[in-house]
């Protein structure tokens, strides 16, 4: 399995579609870094959020999950309350290729706040909005900021193609538009 460079990101996203939009170099000016960098390419936050309130008191369960759990938000800077949690998506549409599995690490400028950024990987074959988990660790509130860099994926080339991919099992987050919830 090999890491794969900017050079082949660059290749796939503008010859195939792999990640739409796709920003052929660092945007750091002024922002939280996004684009594509020597061996990743950091993805962005859509204004789109999700953020976990307990007003109704209810319980967290991924098998029958209650969408009142959340307050919905859209703007330019999110804030995630103390000790908390959001779901957002990004702002690039990713197509993965069928030998191609990612994974995906918070940027260094909120995990050195304690905000920390969690990503499942991006099976062969899946694509869609990538919803991303944010938590924010610390006892005071944080600020995320939409369409600047939250995390950084990886890209690794399999030694061969997989017997089935994600695409061929219909996954039930194939495609996903939005801030997707769980699904059983």
């Amino acid at each position: 399995m090999g890491l794969c460079s900017d050079r082949w990101i660059t290749r796939m996203s503008r010859e195939h579609g792999m990640i739409e939009p796709f920003e052929d170099r660092q945007v750091r000016q002024g922002v939280i870094s996004y684009g594509v960098s020597s061996y990743g390419y950091d993805m962005r936050v859509a204004r789109e959020f999700k953020i976990f309130t307990n007003v109704l008191s209810s319980v967290v369960d991924p098998k029958a999950f209650d969408p009142k759990s959340f307050v919905e938000f859209e703007g330019d800077v999110c804030i995630v309350p103390p000790n908390s949690f959001a779901l957002a998506r990004s702002v690039e549409y990713f197509r993965i290729p069928r030998n191609v599995l990612t994974l995906t690490v918070g940027k260094s400028t909120y995990a050195r706040c304690g905000i920390i950024t969690n990503v499942t990987p991006f099976e062969p074959e899946w694509e869609g909005y990538v919803t991303l988990e944010i938590s924010n660790t610390t006892p005071l509130p944080a600020k995320i900021y939409a369409n600047e860099g939250i995390a950084q994926v990886v890209f690794f080339t399999g030694d061969e193609p997989p017997e089935v991919s994600y695409g061929d099992k219909k996954g039930k987050y194939q495609g996903q538009h939005g801030v997707t919830l769980p699904r059983i």
